[in-house]
């Protein structure tokens, strides 16, 4: 993730890079880089008239004196009409304009001494004087009579100065000529490292948009799977996208306003309903399977297990899965867990948040750690030490620093196992009764411990008994099956068997209900432990709930409530039972999903409002019972007495003990 946004920011650095280098070519192709007499072009013409705007033109005096004219370079002749005269009244030209000649003269007869001609006789005679400079007169416009007066005098230069003056203009040629050299040198080194520049920079834009278009090309199918092959890549996608999906299923009201009361006149009923939260369902899991067993997590009240079976018409499918859903996130799994058997029960690790365990078909034990990838970290082998048939129940006893994994099967045997070692089990008990006529095992289909109970627990079989065993030897009772003491009301194999849960200020560890598929539920009260029968004993029912329309698949008490407890069946029918308020029919009754029937049910660790209840048709049910889920003070007390009620009404209207029949409800 960290690479990704790495990357994310060197193609956007790059991106303002380009688009900097094309700023800046723009701003020096609309600037001028030199003064304004001189443009940008590299135009020869326009490099001399810049050059000629400075220096003048080439050949022309410094000082205005024109130095082309052969006869100011000889003493001694005669001038022509270009001579420049002595300024004076003889230097207006009958046009009323001053020589040129003679503005610039006084800015070079201060160099030397300037001599005069005369002509008064044949011979000219030359007088030398010196002429001092003058300022530029102030011009303004006067009307003047004009005369041609006749030339007297005519001014020439000596030797000596003419040399001077013309090594001077000279000097000044050749200087103006370098000069007009350097700027063109420096003009076109300017020009060359301007090309040289824009073509480094165009280079390097077009070196990024490769590296852009590089960076932002379509993928091909290759290196698309390429990638999606990556598990560092698969792990956060999946990682990312269930984070993104939880905050979807957010049902939360953001706007809600606490300012506004809640409406009064609500039916009081609404807190007797039951409502469906959700159904977890994923098309790729659970096609063609049914749940075979659920529970909660006893860290996170939003997750939930679920334990699937084969899926026939799948055959590259791993036989048995567990799904880990959460209520966050309903769309897909949190966890999937792969196993070469079905899965057949599961439970959370009590001790270990992050543990799981299940049972499969083959009668193997599996143990699954959430901080590792689908295939199980630990699992017992199949051998005679351990489990060879089918294993529908499981339960963790004992406490954090010491408890274990008890385990059972239908062949009778019942193991314990430590939670980091599956490799054998730590014991092993084989469940024997001598009064079956055919074999001798007892076909365990499900099995409870009573609460603070870590030695002594009760299984249903597939006879339809539910019978007491000893994990070991213990005051009047050895290790193994209970087989005097016969728990005698089903007609069917028993499906489900639950121990009411020890809280609040009454006691009623002793009850304990069973369903079967004989369409019946049963209330029993568990002998006591310090009295075993050494002699055959039929223990009956204490009451018998006959509403079911179909097979009854399981029975919890509720967690919370003393009085409460819930069933499924196959119809689909979920029932919620008040013995506080009647004992002959559910206080609510309603159907699940599509009348498919409901395998499992267990309700949350936490306060017990919802239920999870498992589905033949491979979705996992969540319903909310509301404030059916709170008990008031009371309820202890009003359930000693309809308990005392039942057990008295069945002693009074009871058949022969021992004959299998159900008391009678006093319907």
């Amino acid at each position: 993730m960290a690479e990704a946004r790495g990357r994310r920011a060197e193609l956007e650095a790059k991106k303002a890079k380009l688009a900097e280098l094309k700023r800046a070519k723009a701003e020096r192709n609309s600037r001028t880089p030199y003064s304004t007499s001189v443009g940008p072009s590299t135009n020869p013409q326009e490099i001399d008239s810049f050059v000629t705007s400075l220096l003048g033109p080439p050949g022309s005096s410094r000082r205005g004196i024109d130095i082309d004219s052969p006869s100011s370079s000889i003493p001694g002749t005669p001038l022509s009409q270009s001579t420049t005269p002595i300024p004076g009244p003889s230097s207006l030209s009958a046009s009323g304009r001053l020589s040129r000649q003679s503005d610039a003269l006084p800015d070079r007869v201060n160099m030397g001494t300037a001599a005069v001609q005369s002509s008064n006789g044949g011979t000219d005679q030359l007088t030398y004087r010196e002429i001092a400079p003058r300022s530029m007169p102030d011009l303004i416009d006067v009307e003047q009579e004009l005369f041609e007066l006749p030339q007297k005098e005519r001014v020439i230069y000596n030797k000596e100065v003419q040399t001077m003056d013309l090594d001077e203009d000279t000097d000044g040629d050749q200087a103006e000529e370098e000069t007009r050299q350097r700027v063109i040198r420096e003009r076109e080194a300017a020009e060359a490292e301007r090309a040289a520049r824009d073509k480094e920079l165009e280079e390097e834009s077009v070196q990024l948009d490769k590296e852009i278009e590089q960076e932002i090309r379509e993928m091909t199918e290759e290196e698309r799977s390429s990638i999606f092959a990556i598990p560092e890549f698969l792990d956060f996608v999946e990682h990312s996208t269930k984070i993104i999906q939880r905050a979807l299923n957010d049902n939360y009201d953001y706007v809600r306003d606490y300012t506004i009361g809640t409406e009064t006149g609500v039916d009081d009923s609404e807190g007797r309903r039951v409502k469906q939260i959700c159904a977890f369902y994923d098309e790729r899991y659970g096609k063609n399977r049914s749940i075979t067993d659920v529970d909660w997590s006893p860290k996170y009240p939003e997750l939930s297990c679920a334990a699937y079976n084969k899926n026939p018409a799948a055959l590259n499918e791993p036989d048995g899965i567990v799904a880990v859903w959460n209520m966050h996130l309903l769309e897909r799994p949190e966890f999937v867990f792969h196993s070469q058997s079905d899965v057949l029960s599961v439970t959370f690790s009590p001790f270990h948040s992050n543990l799981i365990f299940g049972g499969t078909y083959s009668g193997q034990i599996l143990l699954w750690d959430t901080r590792s990838k689908h295939l199980p970290v630990l699992k017992t082998p199949l051998s005679a030490a351990g489990h060879t048939h089918p294993v529908y129940a499981m339960q963790m006893v004992g406490t954090q620093n010491a408890h274990n994994l008890i385990t059972s099967s239908t062949d009778g045997t019942v193991c314990s196992w430590l939670v980091d070692m599956l490799a054998q089990p730590q014991e092993t008990l084989e469940l024997v009764h001598a009064g079956h006529n055919k074999t001798g095992e007892v076909a365990i289909t499900t099995l409870n411990f009573p609460d603070n109970e870590t030695t002594t627990f009760w299984v249903g079989t597939e006879e339809g008994n539910v019978y007491q065993a000893n994990r070991y030897d213990r005051a009047g009772a050895k290790a193994g099956l209970n087989q005097y003491d016969v728990y005698r009301g089903h007609s069917g194999p028993v499906m489900g068997l639950h121990f009411h849960p020890l809280l609040g200020p009454v006691d009623f560890s002793d009850l304990f209900l069973t369903c079967s598929v004989d369409w019946t539920v049963k209330l029993w009260r568990a002998k006591s432990l310090s009295k075993p029968s050494t002699t055959a004993n039929v223990i009956p029912p204490i009451y018998s709930f006959d509403e079911a329309d179909d097979y009854v698949y399981d029975v919890k008490w509720h967690p919370a409530h003393p009085a409460v407890f819930g069933t499924v069946d196959g119809s689909g029918k979920f029932d919620l039972w008040n013995l506080n308020s009647d004992t002959e029919v559910p206080v609510v009754s309603t159907t699940v999903g599509q009348g498919r029937a409901i395998n499992k049910l267990q309700w949350d660790h936490k306060d017990g409002r919802r239920a999870a209840m498992g589905g033949s048709d491979g979705k996992l049910y969540i319903y909310d019972i509301g404030d059916m889920a709170l008990p008031r003070e009371s309820e202890w007390a009003d359930l000693q007495r309809t308990v005392a009620g039942i057990a008295g009404g069945a002693q009074t209207n009871g058949l022969a003990e021992g004959d299998g029949s159900r008391p009678v409800n006093g319907r």
